[in-house]
Order: C-alpha cells, then sequence, then structure tokens
C-alpha cells in the first residue's frame, strides 16, 4: 500500500487502483465485485429491451429529480446511488464493485474446490492454488508464525553498521516487492520497443504520493500526522518502548519527508520524453549516486546492461546526498518499517490491524475491515492471479464471447479512423502516421493465448508470508529473465478476473481482460445496442484506443517507440486543445480546498472524452439508432449516454477521495461523466440541455480534439 512508484500502462479505473494497487477503468478497483464477463453485452447484439421481470438496466438508475442538463451524472446514476450506501468494510462502492463481488463468488468456489482436493500433484495449478487459499485463510497460523517468514530479512537489518550495509539490505528487499528508496524493473525501452532495458524510477515513500507529505489542505495535514503515529505504532508492535517509538517515528518520517522533497509531483510523470534519461550504470553511480556502484549491484541480480534508464535523475542524487547525511540507526528503521508494513495483512492481528487502521481506515475512509477471504483473493490474484485466470476463464468466459467482444473492438477503430480522416486542424501528414498508429494497435480480448509459466514458483503450507515471498521473488526473477531475450509481446499486465483495461503505448496494444465488459445482473440479449456501445465501446475500448493518442501516447508511434511523428504545426494545435481540457478539469473542486490536478490527469480526461465520441460514431452505424424507437422511454441516443455514466456508477468516502485527487492521474468518478459531456453537442441534443444550465459549455470553451 505504498505510494505509485512508476508509471503502468494507462488504465481505466482509478480508485480501484489506489485502493488494490492496480489501475481500472470504470471508478471502482480492479479488485471488485461483478457479473462474469460471459454475461456481458455482445458487440453486435440486436437491440433488445430487458426481460420484462428485470427493470431496465439504465432507467432504473435514473433520478428523474435531478435536471440532465444540471448534473448528468446525480441524474443517470442518482437512483442507483441513493439505493446502495457504501458498506461499512468498503471506502468505496459501484457498479465495478457488483462485478466484483460476482468474481469473487466464483473465485471462492475455485479456491475451495482446489484445497479439497487432497491428491492434487506436487506443483500442479490445483495445488497451489488450494495450498494458498488455506493457509492464508489460517489466521490461527498467522498467529503462531507471527514475524517469524520476516525474521531473517529483520536479522540482516538489525546487523547494519553503515551505508553499505544499508545499501545491501534495501537491494536484498527489492525482490521482496519492498521498494525502499527507489524502484526497480526490467522494461521495454521506450525509444527501442524491441529491446528490454533496466529501468530506475524514484519511490520509497509510505505515503501515497510525494505531496502528501507537503499539502496544507485539513484532511492531508490530519492524514500526514496519523501515518507518523502508525509508525511509532508499529515500531512499538517491533518492540520499542513508547518513548523510543516516538523517537524512531519522527526520524523516518523527517527521512521521507526529505526523500519526498527531492521526487517529482504527479504531473511531471507523465512527460515521457523527461522521464527517460539513459546512461551508463558506472555514469549514473558517478554523476549521482557515488554511494551505489550500480554496475555491481545489477550483476549481483544477474543483469548487465550497457545502459540503464533513469526516470529522474535529480531523484537519485537527492538520494545520494540523504544516504550520506541520515544516520545509519534511521535508515536502519526506515527499512525495517517499510518491511514489516508491507508483509503486515500475512501477519498476526496486531500487525494486520494496524495496517488496516491506517491505510484502509485513515487513507481511505474504511469503518472496518473487509472479509478476509475477499482479502486473500486479492492477494492471491496479485500473486498468481494467472493461474486463477486459467480456470476461470475455462469455466466462465467461452470462445464466443471473446469473438463478440474482438468484433466490437474493430467497430470501433473504423470509427475511429473515419474521425481522425475528417479532422480539420491535422495536416495530411500527421493525419496518415495516425491512420498507421491505429491500424497498428493490436487487440487483447479476454485472455491471454498463450499463459505464463509458474513452474518454478513454491507454494506450499508454511505460512502467508512466505508464500507472498516466494511468490513476489518468482515475479522479481521472471522480470530479470526477460533482459536480453526478445520482448514478448503476447504477455498480459492484468489477469481476465481483472475488472479493468489498458493501454501500453510500448506495444501500441489494448488489453481487455474478460471481466471488464460484465455488466451485473444481465445476460447479453438483455442489454440493447446503445447501452453497449456506451457502456463498453465508450467507456472500455473507445477509452484505452484514444490513449494511443492522448497527450502521453500520441508520443509514441505505430511500433511502440518513444518518437516524434508531428509536424511542430500539428502538435502546437494539439496542445492549445488538450491546455482547454486542463483548463476545464482544473476549475473543478470536488472537495472543498481540493481541486482536480487537470495536467495530472489529461490523458484520461482525453481518453474519456476520445471514448465517447468514438463510441457514438460507431453507435450510429447500428440498426438501433438508425430506427430511432425508444426502449423505457429514453431514445437510442439518450441510452447511449446513460449507458456510459452507468459504467461510472461510483462513490467513494471523502478519505479515499482525497486520496485520489493527489496521488492518482484518474478523475473521481461523477466528473468522468460530466467532463466529457459538457464537450459533447449529440449530449445536448439528447437531453436539451440549455445555455445557461451548468452541463452547458459555450461552444468556444469546448474541447475538440479527436
Amino acid at each position: 500500500m505504498k505510494a505509485q512508484s512508476r508509471r503502468l500502462p494507462v488504465c481505466l479505473l482509478a480508485v480501484v487502483a489506489i485502493v488494490l494497487a492496480g489501475c481500472n477503468h470504470a471508478p471502482p478497483p480492479a479488485s471488485n465485485t461483478a457479473a462474469p464477463a460471459a454475461s456481458a453485452a455482445p458487440a453486435h447484439a440486436a437491440s433488445a429491451p430487458a426481460a420484462a421481470t428485470k427493470p431496465d438496466v439504465v432507467a432504473a438508475n435514473v433520478d428523474a429529480s435531478v435536471s440532465p442538463g444540471k448534473d448528468f451524472f446525480d441524474y443517470a446514476n442518482g437512483a442507483w446511488l441513493k439505493a446502495h450506501p457504501i458498506p461499512a468494510s468498503e471506502a468505496s462502492w459501484g457498479i465495478g464493485k457488483l462485478v466484483q463481488e460476482d468474481l469473487y463468488g466464483k473465485l471462492r468456489k475455485v479456491n475451495e474446490d482446489a484445497a479439497a482436493k487432497k491428491n492434487a500433484a506436487p506443483g500442479s495449478d490445483e495445488q497451489k492454488i488450494g495450498d494458498f487459499w488455506s493457509t492464508a485463510m489460517d489466521s490461527d497460523l498467522a498467529e503462531r508464525r507471527g514475524l517469524k517468514p520476516l525474521q531473517p530479512e529483520l536479522d540482516r537489518i538489525a546487523a547494519i553498521k553503515d551505508v553499505p550495509g544499508v545499501l545491501d539490505a534495501a537491494f536484498a528487499l527489492q525482490p521482496l516487492g519492498v521498494d525502499v528508496f527507489f524502484d526497480f524493473g526490467v522494461r521495454q525501452d521506450e525509444k527501442q520497443s524491441d529491446v528490454m532495458a533496466v529501468d530506475l524510477w524514484q519511490g520509497g515513500l509510505g505515503l501515497p504520493e510525494r505531496d502528501y507529505y507537503f499539502n496544507t489542505e485539513a484532511g492531508v495535514a490530519k492524514a500526514r500526522a496519523a501515518y507518523v503515529v502508525h509508525l511509532q505504532n508499529m515500531f512499538k508492535l517491533l518492540g520499542e518502548d513508547d518513548a523510543t517509538a516516538a523517537a524512531r517515528a519522527d526520524k523516518v518520517m523527517a527521512f521521507e519527508t526529505a526523500l519526498a522533497k527531492v521526487s517529482r509531483p504527479l504531473a511531471a510523470l507523465r512527460d515521457p520524453q523527461k522521464n527517460y534519461n539513459k546512461m551508463a550504470p558506472a555514469d549514473l553511480t558517478r554523476k549521482y549516486t557515488p554511494a551505489i556502484a550500480w554496475g555491481a549491484r545489477l550483476q549481483a541480480w544477474k543483469l548487465d546492461p550497457s545502459y540503464v534508464i533513469v526516470g529522474q535523475p535529480e531523484f537519485f542524487a537527492g538520494l545520494q546526498k540523504l544516504l550520506a547525511q541520515t544516520p545509519v540507526p534511521v535508515l536502519r528503521d526506515y527499512l525495517r518499517v517499510h518491511l514489516v508494513d508491507e508483509y503486515a495483512p500475512t501477519l498476526g492481528k496486531t500487525f494486520d490491524d494496524e495496517h488496516f487502521d491506517f491505510y484502509g481506515r485513515v487513507l481511505n475512509g474504511q469503518k472496518e475491515q473487509r472479509p478476509r477471504w475477499k482479502r486473500v483473493l486479492d492477494a492471491e490474484d496479485r500473486a498468481i492471479g494467472m493461474i486463477l485466470g486459467r480456470i476461470f476463464v475455462q469455466q466462465y468466459f467461452p470462445e464466443k464471447t471473446k469473438q463478440r467482444y474482438s468484433d466490437l473492438v474493430e467497430a470501433v477503430r473504423t470509427a475511429y479512423a473515419e474521425r481522425i480522416r475528417k479532422l480539420d486542424w491535422m495536416s495530411p501528414a500527421t493525419k496518415a502516421r495516425a491512420l498507421q498508429k491505429l491500424a497498428a494497435v493490436t487487440k487483447k480480448v479476454g485472455y491471454p493465448d498463450k499463459w505464463k509459466d509458474y513452474s518454478a514458483l513454491q507454494v506450499g503450507r508454511d505460512s502467508w508470508a512466505q508464500n507472498e515471498m516466494n511468490a513476489r521473488r518468482w515475479a522479481f526473477n521472471d522480470q530479470v529473465s526477460k533482459f536480453g531475450k526478445p520482448v514478448d509481446r503476447n504477455e498480459w499486465e492484468m489477469t481476465p478476473q481483472t475488472y479493468n483495461a489498458y493501454y501500453n503505448p510500448s506495444n501500441n496494444e489494448i488489453v481487455l481482460p474478460a471481466a471488464i465488459f460484465a455488466i451485473p445482473g444481465y445476460k447479453d440479449d438483455e442489454v440493447d445496442d446503445a447501452v453497449v456501445y456506451g457502456y463498453a465501446a465508450a467507456g472500455t475500448i473507445g477509452h484505452e484506443i484514444t490513449h494511443g493518442f492522448d497527450d502521453e501516447g500520441r508520443q509514441f508511434d505505430a511500433k511502440g517507440n518513444l518518437a516524434d511523428w508531428w509536424t511542430k504545426d500539428d502538435a502546437r494545435k494539439f496542445n492549445q486543445r488538450a491546455d482547454v481540457l486542463v483548463k476545464q478539469f482544473d476549475a473543478y473542486e470536488p472537495l472543498p480546498g481540493l481541486h482536480i490536478n487537470g495536467r495530472a490527469t489529461l490523458g484520461e480526461n482525453m481518453a474519456d472524452l476520445g471514448g465517447v465520441l468514438i463510441g457514438l460514431d460507431a453507435f450510429k452505424q447500428t440498426d438501433e439508432y438508425k430506427k430511432g424507437a425508444k426502449i423505457a422511454g429514453y431514445t437510442p441516443l439518450q441510452r447511449y449516454f446513460l449507458g456510459y455514466a452507468m459504467g461510472w456508477i461510483f462513490e467513494e468516502r471523502d478519505a479515499l477521495l482525497r486520496r485520489q485527487l493527489l496521488s492518482d492521474v484518474h478523475a473521481p468518478p461523477k466528473w468522468r461523466v460530466d467532463g466529457p459531456m459538457s464537450n459533447v453537442p449529440d449530449f445536448y441534443q439528447a437531453f436539451d440541455v440549455k445555455p445557461g444550465q451548468p452541463m452547458w459549455r459555450d461552444a468556444k470553451d469546448r474541447v475538440q480534439v479527436w
């Protein structure tokens, strides 16, 4: 539950990613709850009203007491939100949570069946799933084991006497998923997408993002103070008395604050050119971090790169100064508290409760812990999710459903190509390159064609913590093993059972997991095309494809390389239009004193608007749109916009909203509906929006990019 240290492929969701550590499409988390993907409406389904025994899929959500011209999000989703308060165990609630709830039930059965299998072959999928589940669900075992699984690392830290010893311990923690000081990865070289490179990025913070250490807003200040108390409590659980624990907590907080000060702010992390700094390991050592012999350190991980990509060189220079200035006992305390905090949910109740009290209660606003079995499923998804995914898709995602979504991608692609051809501000030369890139976008639908090999991963019944360490070491070794090999463009970074999707600029691909198109409680033939195109074509597929052409994605070419394919004049015109969107979102103030960061959220906001426009173009080719018949009292055009809004049915507690505003590149869900809608003339027509109403935006103020 630490700060997001590295830019990942751009995703739909956000709030979910914050809560459970991932990225997402709709406002809920990738590890939320909802109906199986097989129940989602097919891309090419014929228009069909919802079954008579069920309420209409979108009409039931509408709050008619709100004018759509005043607040479309509240109008489209208000009735649902009033009828579904956030459960005490949750920080947020919405349609994605319902999808995840359904998934939880299915995945729990898979786990319980595997655990009950007495003769599962050692190393088989069933053995690994069953042992992971059984061990993690055994709270008594966690109490008995306590800190023992972590003791070798705690002993290593306790023996530290100098800065080299600090670095020995820090580099030993990285394979365990404890990203102290910095973030490391082996990833595609953004300027040579067919090459795997060593990537180094700022990191090491315990709070969600660097601004949490400095922002003066009352809620942030309260969370900051609570973090110090949390550190103090963790030190007490590690055996310190009150006074010593308080002193250690203050010093660790001072160190992290200094580390945050040399970190780049969120918006600056979205500039791929400025975050691409190629240098030899020896030069990184010589120029920025003399204390870290990068060549030797990387060789210890069986890496011998001729160059590394450094995201933020000034951060590493700042880290060097802090290593030299900070007393070794403080660095020791920083390492051990981060280690224990990272694994606290897998330890005994006192550690788990303390971890939840801060990261769940304070930062997310949860009133109580979620059931252990759901937390175990979330952890299992991160650890061995693809093993579970193989079984999941066999049971719940037939091949015909995969084909349906594949067809919808092509409908959206065709619509986008037509929109590019008609742009009045872009030159023919740039249009040709844009169309080339669009045609080259790879689609991955449902699940991987080739499954990852987990045969080297050992899962046993020693402890949940030990299985977590094994899984993280395996993932680290798997990542390192990619260096020097051809890029595997078939690999997925999300599991099929994830309610989310993403665009990867280095592969120029959109990845659409099986669960993302599910609509809770409805099957394919119960949802009409208008809703499907709003919910899926606009809210997911169009959104992800547009990421290839947002402020960041547009800087990558058809082959996934960070390369300039724009004329200078076209780039200038693009930035002028993007700045209008930045200004629009900067003006939104979800919490008193906290505005949306229009620059940091630009890519997601542009993808939302592009998705709505492209999905609408595709929908206008369907029979339902052309016939114009009403369903449940709404025209096809109205149902399209209601379908899009349905994908963002979501509410969150103020603590989580505050966290999102400071640390996430996605705007809160409400503004992901009202924001793009206010720029779409067809929306004005559909709901008779008039000048002077809050949803109205004068033509000169509307965003016109794609």
